[in-house]
């Protein structure tokens, strides 16, 4: 059993004594373990203590895009992800070996137990119980061990989700969702209290934008297959309204009882106030406000110190815990509120989402898989691009079908005959394997039909024949024009740029590869070629 560790960091000084206990103990050592320093400022060395730990720059980008950037670098069939403010308990290297061994292919991961310390001798404090919330957190990656391949089929991490809060839980819905089963471990990791300022209970609000994003994606009960609990949003939503009601009506009353200045003062009524004016004078628009205001207040002030109680009664209820839980409950219901609103106005970079292993390939045919020979009609003449048999061999080997799809406006110049493409591309299958479905245009670019790329018409037929949606294929070519058809129908499209290739196309495409090899290795998540490394080494 071969495993891999990534630690994705922000620098923490818990990442030194972290990796000391991972490679104490017993138990088969991590081939690699893999640190992903995710800090944005890389001037100070990180300290990894004396564990020879390779080390990989991230993004900046929150630990969805590091534990990405961790995992693809990997090659051992687990990959084991932990954070960088944990400790292995003793033995947890041989418990590990115990809980990966034998498990059926269907089990994508393995979920290690968290353990959090916590201070005996008294009641935890609001942040010791939200810490504490890990030991029965579902898919939590402070310990989780994932088949490389599995992570690969879905795409890994969704790093549209900048917090670690969320993105633990999304993978593992896509997961189950893709036919795979998460089971639990017996090796156990200790997660210490972290020191955090007064104010940690409103940072934490922005998950609120997550949950949001969690909507989005899995439905709206994402919470109860994801086993995570219904928050307090609905009271928190009653109670900043109420709050930003009552604010709103006492200035209107305030506004209203402002004196008026001497250019709009009226006269001195000569009629003597009667009772049926004063009664008139309650009913006025001011009074209302006023009203308004007690009211909303009232509902306010009601839920705010049922939310400072809920969280002052189960602590330890010293001072400066429920001084610290009553201005930070005056605050959260509107952070959360905030939060939560925000993240319907605003929407995520669809560029960090998920990329998972498509279900078909298909390849452009000249300049993609064999050499250009313009407006060719002799099968002698083809000849495979270099690497060519070897990049579908691949997609064969991971179940990933191939076809072709190809433009042959030859046709409609009558350059060649259908006889003749045919003929081709008989021939390619024989010299690269069996291509699968095999669509290609016969009409020229003045035509205007809807199969000719960039149309989209023959990457939607060679999908529909494969029973597929277009948007779970991918297209390789060499000219903007592949690209463009991928991405009119839906599909992932990546450019192979040849000589004949224009910088425009080349600027315009989203992904750019330099040749079929590397195209594969995107779309399969490959890792990189092997290189030699020195072998893990632990200072006495």
């Amino acid at each position: 059993m071969r495993y891999d560790v990534v630690v994705p960091t922000s620098g923490r000084p818990s990442l030194a004594a972290m990796l000391a206990a991972l490679v104490g103990g017993d138990g088969p050592l991590p081939a690699r373990i893999l640190v992903v320093d995710d800090r944005a400022d890389r001037s100070r060395p990180l300290d990894t203590g004396h564990v020879a730990a390779e080390l990989l720059a991230g993004a900046a980008r929150g630990p969805a895009a590091a534990r990405n950037r961790g995992w693809r670098a990997a090659r051992s069939e687990w990959v084991v992800f932990l954070d960088d403010d944990v400790v292995p308990a003793p033995g947890w290297r041989a418990a590990l070996a115990s809980d990966l061994d034998g498990l059926d292919h269907d089990v994508a991961g393995s979920q290690g137990t968290i353990r959090v310390p916590l201070p005996g001798g008294r009641r935890p404090t609001d942040w010791e119980r939200n810490v504490a919330g890990l030991e029965t957190a579902r898919w939590a990656t402070a310990d989780m061990a994932y088949r490389r391949e599995a992570l690969a089929a879905v795409g890994g991490f969704d790093e549209r989700f900048p917090r670690a809060y969320r993105e633990d839980a999304d993978l593992g819905l896509r997961l189950v969702a893709a036919g795979h089963r998460v089971v639990d471990g017996c090796r156990v990791v200790l997660h210490p209290v972290p020191a955090a300022p007064a104010s940690v209970s409103l940072t934490k609000q922005a998950g609120n934008a997550d949950d949001v994003l969690m909507r989005r994606l899995h439905g709206r009960d994402w919470r109860e297959r994801a086993g995570v609990p219904r928050g307090r949003r609905p009271r928190h939503l009653a109670t900043a309204a109420a709050g930003l009601i009552a604010a709103g009506a006492a200035l209107g009353a305030a506004t209203s009882r402002r004196p008026a200045t001497n250019s709009s003062r009226r006269a001195p009524s000569w009629r003597p106030r009667t009772i049926s004016s004063r009664r008139a004078r309650s009913w006025r628009p001011r009074t209302i406000s006023s009203r308004v205001a007690i009211g909303a207040g009232a509902v306010w002030a009601a839920g705010t110190a049922e939310l400072a109680l809920a969280r002052i009664v189960p602590g330890p209820r010293t001072a400066r815990e429920v001084a610290t839980m009553a201005w930070t409950s005056v605050l959260m219901p509107f952070a959360a509120s905030g939060h939560w609103l925000l993240a319907h106005v605003r929407r995520p970079d669809p560029a960090l989402a998920p990329r998972p292993r498509p279900r078909a390939v298909l390849f452009d045919r000249d300049g993609t898989l064999v050499v250009d020979v313009p407006y060719n009609g002799d099968p002698d003449l083809v000849e495979p691009v270099a690497g060519a048999d070897r990049a579908l061999a691949r997609l064969r080997e991971a179940g990933v079908p191939v076809g072709m799809v190809s433009n042959q406006s030859g046709v409609a110049r009558g350059l060649i005959t259908a006889d003749q493409v045919e003929a081709v591309n008989a021939r390619v299958d024989a010299l690269l394997g069996p291509l699968g479905p095999v669509e290609w245009c016969p009409h020229g670019p003045a035509d205007g039909c809807e199969c000719r790329k960039p149309a989209p018409g023959l990457v939607l037929r060679a999908a529909a024949r494969l029973g597929l949606d277009p948007r779970d294929c991918a297209v390789v070519g060499d000219i903007g024009a592949d690209v463009d058809a991928a991405r009119a129908a839906g599909a992932r499209g990546i450019l192979v740029p040849t000589a004949r290739t224009r910088r425009e196309e080349v600027l315009a495409a989203a992904e750019v590869v330099p040749d079929l090899a590397a195209a594969v290795d995107l779309l399969l998540d490959s890792p990189p070629a092997p290189s030699v490394r020195p072998r893990l080494e632990v200072a006495a």
